[in-house]
């Protein structure tokens, strides 16, 4: 494992101190579940979907891309998967059960 993880309360942080960054929130969970509620511009490519070839929404392997789901355990396959995919700048901070700011639906 190369990628790197914060907390949810880092990414919080992150996020609203830095809300048009050069950055990708990237939400794991199932379409469904995304949306029921999800943080403010993530995008959904749900890990399941995550196979050999690289998602079409993820073009920049460079860029830098903050990976969640749900719990914490589907956005550390996620990144890992992502990461033998040739990306670069994973960074994972868990589930969004721990998430403390805002919810769109």
């Amino acid at each position: 494992m190369t990628f790197k993880q914060i907390t949810m309360r880092d990414a919080k942080e992150i996020f609203e101190s830095n809300k048009n960054g050069d950055y990708i929130i990237l939400d794991v969970r199932r379409p469904d579940e995304f949306s029921e509620g999800h943080i403010p511009g993530a995008i959904n490519v749900a890990n399941e979907s995550i196979g050999d070839v690289e998602p079409l929404e993820l073009p920049d392997k460079d860029k830098l891309i903050y990976v969640h789901c749900r719990s914490g355990v589907r956005s550390k396959q996620a990144a890992a998967k992502l990461e033998s995919l040739g990306y670069t700048n994973i960074v994972e901070f868990g589930g969004i059960i721990d998430w403390e700011g805002e919810i769109v639906k």
